[in-house]
């Protein structure tokens, strides 16, 4: 398709190729926006509002370059790790293995006790067991396709009732000013691991850059006309979106519950119930049956995203260092990474069962320490000669990456301190 005629029908070009920037921010607006930018703003009001500005703006480069290297060379960061040696693919999976039963564990129990709260009959953790067999029939249906079609739906709804509530709760008398007024962070111990935790997984873990790589070349099987300008214009919109809503929630948290005595309980059933209750106590009663369908769509679609996203980056990377499995075993190897992921998952959930904050925050924190690493062998993946010089990030977005490197280094080293 020549370059004219994508401008002539610009709009209906753009909505077909929205795909996996939307995925993006269905795993990212999940915990860390309805659990830790909720909690931020219950807990210390705008006090914490930088820090999510922050994490969102200096994280951007190392998100940008999975789909940005994926568009450019038609193959995943995992392929491009490979490229640069054993030992950074080897890097790569020993993290992913050390923090993908945690972060799986994490979402999951935070639907599931939505799911007990709003059906009640088990205790999350069975709750946890029926969502993987239900996600796990889901894929075996459908996998990218059926996710690209899904999660449109899932990111309008839920953008829609947040949107909704924050403006009734703004309309309702001068509760803004009062809150900016008292908001503050006092810098102890405890409070800096929450801030830790909180930018750990905001907007999303720096491992979601990779699953983007996979999901455009996904996307491209689909939709073939797909280019760099589009793909990164998929990739802003999804991403933008996710720091508006990460702003909305932790605004509903300072607005609703910030200096009202409550705090978010460490029960996974009971905080679920107070995070609806967000909603409805500024929208009305009427509201808990679309504010409870926005809030399970949301999560869900986390769940299943991640839940499809460690078996492919696993079996991807199998396939990288043995190419011989392509054709006979990939869908084998897809099969048994998810079968290993939910055992996994399930473990750390009957461990952490009763403790959602605790489990939540472990998974952050994890998610954070990584970070750095990950997002040196992305900035060094695109501007390494494997990468179409005339694509490579420009002086712009490299100074920025820097920048954002800094940031990540001197957090880390800022937690290390504070713990020990």
């Amino acid at each position: 398709m020549s370059d004219t005629h994508k401008t002539r029908h610009g709009l209906s070009y753009y909505l077909r190729v929205l795909g996996p920037g939307l995925l993006f921010a269905g795993a990212a607006v999940g915990v860390s926006h309805l659990v830790q930018s909720t909690r931020a703003g219950a807990d210390f009001g705008f006090a914490l509002l930088w820090a999510v500005l922050l994490a969102n703006i200096l994280k951007y480069p190392f998100f940008q370059f999975g789909p940005r290297y994926a568009a450019a060379t038609g193959e995943s960061l995992i392929e491009g790790y490979q490229r640069q040696g054993p030992l950074v693919l080897g890097i790569f999976v020993l993290m992913t293995l050390g923090t993908m039963f945690t972060v799986l564990a994490a979402v999951t129990i935070v639907t599931a006790s939505l799911l007990s709260n709003v059906f009640g009959g088990l205790e999350p953790f069975y709750w946890s067991v029926l969502l993987f067999l239900g996600c796990s029939a889901l894929l075996a249906r459908g996998q990218y396709s059926l996710l690209d079609r899904l999660i449109k739906l899932i990111i309008v709804l839920l953008t829609l009732s947040t949107l909704i509530a924050l403006v009734a709760v703004l309309f309702r008398g001068d509760r803004l000013q009062e809150v900016i007024q008292h908001s503050t962070f006092l810098w102890t111990k405890k409070e800096l691991l929450f801030l830790i935790a909180l930018m750990g997984w905001m907007p999303a873990p720096i491992d979601i850059s990779v699953w983007h790589s996979l999901w455009t070349l996904e996307k491209k099987k689909i939709n073939s006309t797909a280019n760099m300008k589009s793909t990164m214009f998929d990739f802003n919109v999804g991403y933008i979106g996710t720091a508006i809503l990460a702003i909305c929630f932790l605004s509903l948290g300072a607005l609703v519950m910030f200096g009202s005595g409550e705090t978010f309980s460490n029960s996974g059933a009971r905080f679920a119930g107070q995070l609806i209750s967000l909603y409805t106590s500024s929208l009305g009663s009427w509201a808990w049956f679309m504010i409870a369908v926005a809030a399970l769509t949301t999560m869900f679609s986390t769940t299943i995203t991640c839940l499809d996203a460690y078996p492919r980056v696993l079996s991807r990377t199998v396939i990288a260092v043995l190419p011989q499995y392509e054709l006979q075993h990939s869908k084998k190897l897809y099969w048994l990474f998810l079968v290993v992921s939910i055992i996994g998952a399930l473990v750390l959930l009957r461990f952490f069962s009763g403790s959602l904050k605790s489990l939540v925050d472990l998974a952050t924190i994890l998610s954070f320490l990584t970070a750095p690493v990950l997002a040196f062998m992305n900035y060094r993946l695109v501007t390494s000669s494997f990468m179409p010089k005339e694509l490579q990030p420009g002086k712009v977005l490299r100074i920025w990456s820097i920048l954002g490197l800094l940031f990540l280094v001197g957090f880390c080293a800022l937690f290390v301190r504070t713990l020990f």
